[in-house]
C-alpha cells in the first residue's frame, strides 16, 4: 500500500509541473507575439472576448476532469490533458488497451496500462504528423473538400471510431447500456450543438443512477 501511494505521489507531483508547464508555454505564445510586434489588444475586447470563450469552454473543462478521470487513471489524465486530443485519440486507445488486458483504470494494473497506451498514442500521431500530415499539407484541402470522393470518410471518421469501440461494451453490457444511450439521444434532439464533454458527463450520470436502480430491482 505504501509503494501504490508513493507512485501515485509522485504522478500529481510530475502531472502538476507540466500541467502547468504547458499552460505557461500557452500563455508564453500570445504574449511574445503581442511583445514583438507591440499589439496589445484593449482591455475591454480582451476581456469581452474572454467572457465568450470562458462561459463555454470553463465548465466543460471541469466537466471532462470529472469524467476522464476516472477511466484514464492518474497517469494516463495528466498524460492526455497535457498532450490533448483525448476524445478522438487517448480515451479509445486508453479503452480499448485496458479492454484488452482486461484490467480496470482504477487497479495499478490499469494505471501502468493506461499510461504505456496513451504516450503510445502520442508518440505514434506525432511521428504520423512528421512523416505523413505535414508532407502531404498541400493535398488535405483537396481530399476533404466538399465536393471531394473522400469528403463523406473523413466526415464519420469520429462516428466510426467510437461506433467500433462502443459495440463490444454495449454488446457484453447491453442492459445497462439501453437507458444513457436513449438519454443522449434525447438530449441531442433538444441540444443538437451540445459540447462533447458535457454529453459525456450526462451520459455518465445517467448511467450510474439507471445502473444502480437497476441492481437495487434486481435486473442485473
Amino acid at each position: 500500500m505504501k509503494k501504490e501511494r508513493s507512485y501515485i505521489d509522485s504522478v500529481h507531483f510530475s502531472g502538476r509541473i507540466w500541467t502547468l508547464a504547458m499552460l505557461a508555454v500557452f500563455i508564453c505564445f500570445p504574449l511574445a507575439v503581442s511583445v514583438y510586434f507591440d499589439a496589445w489588444p484593449p482591455v475591454s475586447n480582451f476581456f469581452k472576448g474572454f467572457g465568450a470563450v470562458a462561459i463555454m469552454f470553463y465548465p466543460t473543462a471541469v466537466i471532462e476532469v470529472m469524467a476522464y478521470s476516472p477511466m484514464l487513471g492518474t497517469g494516463g489524465m495528466y498524460l492526455s490533458f497535457v498532450t490533448g486530443n483525448i476524445t478522438n485519440l487517448k480515451l479509445p486507445c486508453a479503452l480499448a488497451a485496458m479492454d484488452s488486458a482486461k484490467v480496470r483504470a482504477t487497479s495499478e494494473e490499469g494505471e501502468v496500462i493506461s499510461t504505456i497506451a496513451i504516450a503510445t498514442s502520442s508518440i505514434v500521431t506525432t511521428i504520423i504528423i512528421a512523416l505523413f500530415v505535414i508532407p502531404l499539407r498541400s493535398l488535405l484541402p483537396i481530399l476533404t473538400a466538399e465536393n471531394s470522393v473522400f469528403a463523406p470518410a473523413f466526415q464519420q471518421v469520429l462516428p466510426a471510431l467510437f461506433g467500433a469501440l462502443g459495440a463490444s461494451y454495449f454488446a457484453k453490457h447491453w442492459k445497462i447500456s439501453i437507458i444513457p444511450i436513449i438519454a443522449c439521444v434525447i438530449v441531442l434532439i433538444f441540444v443538437p450543438t451540445m459540447q462533447s464533454g458535457i454529453l459525456l458527463f450526462v451520459g455518465i450520470v445517467v448511467a450510474l443512477l439507471s445502473t444502480h436502480i437497476m441492481y437495487k430491482k434486481g435486473i442485473i
